[in-house]
């Protein structure tokens, strides 16, 4: 029987299925649209930090999505340059024995003679910053021009002074050599003069770092980069340039380095003792254990920088001269100091408390009856089933600890190398920002943040398991 001739009823029935499906799929896709929406919100300005930070320079406005650093066209060039620089098609470089081939394309209007541009290797440093006081070896030194020779010919327009202008695109080859022997650089930059302002740039084999004297000269910080110093040049940077200059250190492994250690050390140390003292609280009876449970209340009221003096002259003097008996005067500009200060939070204790406390007594009763003391209830019953609490602590206690900023600034004042990450980055913004040259300091902002996301992604499963460890059905 076809739909046509169904009685009224079950027409209308079969209808009003199908507007409750539509409705379904209608909330559906609300819910997703909205989810999507959120996560735009949040995820937003950290793409945005990440795509900028490929960037020669995130300041240019417009902001563009398509840069240069994300064409495959330029990955290819930028291989095939490295590999004739210094053979390394992913780092590439400038060594003995290179000769590198370079392309740039002029407009010449009908009318005017083309000239070949004038193009030389400058001594200019890889960067600026903190690595203007490094030692550096110039590629201006070892290298030598092979005058650039006329490759093609093809006819055209091009929009001059928002006029279309009939003319010539004239494509030149210049060729950089590396002369007798030496050490392999790193960086081959070059600058291309046009011979006059009639001669417009159009392009090269790679885009120009930047156009300088109204697009007269098109200048490029390095000519043989490589696939991947091309697009992640930034990066390279990061741990380039910011070096110590009396150990030559490269200072951003060393802040990382140490906000790794405090950070690991802090959430040893919390799981350890914030289940214990959690664990005290939620099971055992003993005098005082209610007075102990308001003071830890009250510990989460009390912001730290309230009794940051306090703490301060505490680790200045050893905690009352206790450093002394593993050899050390004083506390401040130490990474003990930092991690001692800070080894459990109160907020951490309540977590494990209020988590102990949905456990139902029944299982530990049941251990208790096949011969286990109080340690191995801890340790072998309770403490398994208390994961996604765990989890839970071990994320909120290392972020915590890793975006640490105020204790640390305080504590930690020299040498320049035991300083964490966020203090590092503030060094980059005080150095970089006043000479815009945020690419670098947006690189060191992107990789601060991996770790993060990283262990997020690690424990996330934990924050929906609670069912599985936490408890039985009556």
């Amino acid at each position: 029987m076809s739909a046509a001739t169904l009685p009224h009823e079950p027409r209308a029935t079969l209808a009003m299925e199908r507007w409750e499906a539509r409705r379904r799929w209608a909330r559906a896709g609300i819910v997703y649209v909205v989810m999507l929406l959120f996560s735009l919100l949040f995820l937003g300005p950290l793409l945005f930090a990440a795509l900028s930070s490929l960037k020669t320079d995130p300041l240019a406005y417009p902001p563009r999505i398509a840069i240069p650093q994300l064409s495959p066209a330029n990955w290819a060039a930028a291989a095939r340059l490295g590999r004739a620089g210094a053979r390394a098609s992913l780092w590439g470089g400038f060594a003995p024995g290179a000769d590198v081939p370079f392309e740039l394309t002029y407009f010449v209007p009908d009318g005017t003679e083309a000239a070949p541009p004038t193009v030389t290797v400058p001594r200019r440093r890889p960067g600026g910053g903190l690595g203007a006081v490094q030692s550096v070896r110039y590629a201006a030194d070892h290298a030598a021009v092979v005058p650039p020779r006329e490759v093609g010919r093809e006819a055209g327009s091009a929009t001059v002074r928002g006029e279309q202008v009939a003319g010539t695109f004239v494509t030149y080859r210049v060729r950089v050599r590396y002369v007798g022997d030496g050490p392999t650089l790193d960086h081959l930059p070059i600058d291309a003069e046009a011979p006059s302002r009639t001669q417009a740039f159009v392009r090269s084999t790679l885009p120009p770092t930047r156009l300088e004297r109204l697009g007269l000269v098109a200048s490029y910080d390095n000519v043989a980069p490589g696939v991947l110093g091309y697009v992640f040049n930034n990066y390279r940077r990061v741990f380039e340039e910011a070096r110590s200059v009396t150990t030559g250190r490269s200072l951003f492994l060393s802040w990382t380095a140490s906000s790794f250690i405090i950070a690991i050390a802090k959430v040893l140390s919390t799981l350890l003792f914030a289940s214990m003292a959690g664990y005290a609280l939620a099971r055992l009876r003993f005098p005082g254990r209610g007075v102990i449970f308001v003071l830890v209340l009250f510990a989460q009221m009390i912001p730290v920088q309230v009794i940051f003096i306090s703490n301060y002259l505490v680790l200045k003097g050893g905690i009352f001269g206790l450093s002394r008996l593993w050899g050390q005067a004083t506390l401040l500009n130490s990474l003990t100091g930092v991690v001692l200060s800070g080894l459990v939070g109160a907020g951490a204790v309540f977590i494990m408390k209020q988590f102990f406390e949905s456990i139902p007594r029944e299982i530990e009763e049941a251990a208790m009856i096949d011969g286990t003391n109080q340690w191995q209830r801890f340790s072998r019953v309770v403490l398994p089933m208390a994961r996604p609490a765990l989890g839970a602590l071990t994320i909120l206690t290392f972020q915590g600890a890793w975006n640490d900023f105020f204790w640390p600034l305080v504590v930690l004042t020299t040498p320049e190398d035991i300083k964490t990450l966020p203090i590092g980055l503030l060094t980059f913004r005080n150095v970089y920002g006043t000479t815009g040259d945020w690419g670098l300091i947006l690189a060191g902002a992107v990789m601060s943040a991996l770790p993060i996301i990283v262990l997020f992604v690690v424990f996330q499963r934990y924050f929906l398991e609670g069912v599985s460890y936490g408890g039985t059905k009556e």
